[in-house]
């Protein structure tokens, strides 16, 4: 019997493999006509590795600069050189390197889910299909690309820290905590996990009187090897710098209702940077659980389901009501509550929502009869709904451009041989389209996308589009009190910077500051659009471009 057993989680495993292999194939097969997620992918982290690969400046100082954004962004603003993702963008062609981060991140969040579950939640034998199932569909999860194992690693961890809490562990334990920190973020996750981890120990301590100094000593030395990778973001918190545009972050402007709507929504389906795609199967199987346990009284016997429900319900709170307006007197005297997002302890959520749908599921199939097919059904619903969300097919079918289309590389060359100059000599900007691109394609632009850069840059330019923001309050609030997009806006285009070229979009009513934007060292404009009344804005059009293999047709302007 248990030799059958171990035979039927050998094939469930070979089977999980086989399903992974299919799943990552469209990357590697396809390679640039590949479709992946545009936002915060595409149009920002990709463009930013290569970026500082091109610049000279991986193992720079703490105060080098990268001269091609912005007339000189913080080396600070991009990561670490300690960072696992920035040494394959380092080795290998973006798409390549893209491909294999989502191959080390998938393959390494079934393997920690899988013995989280095995050692600590699903213990039983006969489970294997629940254990190999659930660890599956949490690998399957259409994770935030360059968190890397951010989320999808904790998993992994929890599994090392809660085996040297009971006293379990041995070298592998600590190798995990060591090098999980070269392929994951301390601020976009693990500063959170580490919080409830320390938590967690506070709480043994209350209970037992104990200190599990073991328990203890694996946190701080985790935490050390983030501040060690992350040096950089140490250093910028701990030595004077100047104003960043972090400093003017204004997030609390919710009243109490559009929290709480903001609470809900953030529960029941989850937010863009850790999508758990829990709502349509995950989260009805759990509720009828707990209604079930509640019904027959037996919820004693499965305390770990109902703390971790009241905990995923509490990191929602805690999401929807961090941007409350209440908030903002605080906010106003510590700095720090601005320019560190501590909203994201729902980063958690990709962990909680399948350990609690592993749960769940075992409770089901324990129920026998129709409870173990119920728990097969959800399995198969869930692997199937994740599988289909699969980026090639979502993407596609979306109608977004591939990774050669968006960059359009062979476009922006003819750009270049046009202009005809170094493009060290002079600064681009980018209208109706994100300035990634032109980046990427190695233009030197004075617009960009970064969460990360001076205050005073962003105030000169915000010179160059006052009039813009002025049309539109929407705008002018997002630029003021964000400005991560640091964008040429059009109030006739709005937040949109994705026009193609089957587009027939036109501005008609342009008022840019174009001295501002020369004093800057503006000199052309790569529009989306046609800009109408160019003349009047003392723009000329020279040429528009287009390429068979680009999905934008670009409007050269230059300034008068």
């Amino acid at each position: 019997m248990f030799r059958g057993n171990q035979l039927k989680e050998t094939q469930y495993l070979t089977a999980a493999v086989i399903v992974l292999l299919i799943y990552l194939s469209p990357l590697f097969i396809l390679g640039d006509n590949a479709h992946i997620r545009v936002h915060d992918n595409m149009d920002s982290n990709i463009t930013w590795y290569k970026e500082l690969n091109e610049s000279g400046q991986l193992f720079g100082p703490l105060n080098a600069v990268i001269p091609q954004v912005i007339n000189g962004v913080p080396r600070d603003a991009f990561d670490s050189e300690f960072s696992g993702i920035v040494w394959l963008h380092t080795l290998f062609p973006s798409m390549l390197a893209y491909a294999f981060s989502q191959a080390i991140t998938r393959v390494i969040a079934f393997i920690g889910m899988y013995l989280l579950l095995r050692k600590h939640f699903i213990k039983e034998e006969g489970l294997a299909v629940l254990r190999v199932g659930a660890s599956l569909a949490f690998a399957l999860t259409p994770f935030w690309p360059s968190g890397m194992l951010s989320t999808l690693g904790m998993p992994l961890a929890l599994w090392a820290f809660l085996n040297i809490r009971n006293r379990t562990s041995g070298w592998k334990e600590w190798l995990v905590l060591f090098c999980l920190p070269f392929y994951s973020s301390f601020v976009l996750g693990f500063f959170f996990f580490l919080a409830f981890m320390t938590l967690l120990w506070m709480i043994d301590v209350y209970r037992s009187r104990q200190w599990n100094g073991r328990f203890l000593l694996s946190i701080i030395f985790m935490a050390g090897m983030y501040l060690l990778t992350e040096y950089r973001l140490v250093f910028s918190l701990l030595l004077p710098q100047p104003p960043t545009n972090r400093n003017e972050f204004d997030e609390s402007v919710l009243d109490g209702p559009s929290s709480m709507k903001l609470m809900l929504k953030n529960f029941l389906l989850g937010h863009t940077h850790v999508m758990t795609i829990h709502t349509y199967f995950i989260l009805p199987l759990l509720i009828m659980v707990l209604w079930n346990l509640i019904k027959e009284n037996k919820w004693r016997n499965e305390k770990t389901f109902v703390y971790l429900m009241i905990l995923n319900v509490l990191l929602s709170v805690w999401y929807g009501f961090w941007f409350y307006k209440g908030w903002e007197p605080i906010k106003a005297h510590i700095s720090l509550l601005r320019t560190f997002n501590f909203s994201r302890f729902h980063f958690l959520h990709p962990l909680l929502w399948y350990l609690l749908f592993a749960i769940g599921l075992r409770i089901f199939w324990k129920g026998g009869g129709k409870g173990k097919k119920a728990a097969v059904v959800f399995l198969i619903l869930q692997l199937t709904l994740l599988f289909t969300l699969n980026e090639e097919v979502r993407y596609r079918i979306a109608g977004y451009p591939s990774f050669k289309e968006f960059y359009s590389v062979q476009l922006f060359k003819k750009i270049d041989t046009y202009i005809g100059k170094p493009k060290s000599s002079y600064r681009v900007a980018s209208l109706g389209l994100h300035p990634a691109i032109a980046q990427y394609n190695g233009f030197y632009t004075v617009d960009t996308y970064n969460n990360f850069y001076p205050l005073s840059y962003k105030h000169q330019f915000r010179s160059i589009i006052a009039k813009e923001l002025d049309k539109s309050p929407k705008l002018k609030s997002y630029f003021d009190h964000w400005g991560g997009r640091c964008y040429l806006y059009s109030a006739e285009l709005g937040e949109h910077y994705d026009y193609e070229k089957t587009s027939t979009k036109q501005i008609h009513q342009l008022q840019l500051n174009i001295q501002a934007f020369k004093k800057l060292g503006g000199r052309y404009i790569f529009s989306a659009v046609p800009v109408k009344n160019a003349k009047q804005d003392h723009l000329v059009l020279k040429k528009v471009f287009t390429d068979p293999h680009s999905v934008w047709k670009i409007y050269l302007y230059q300034t008068r």
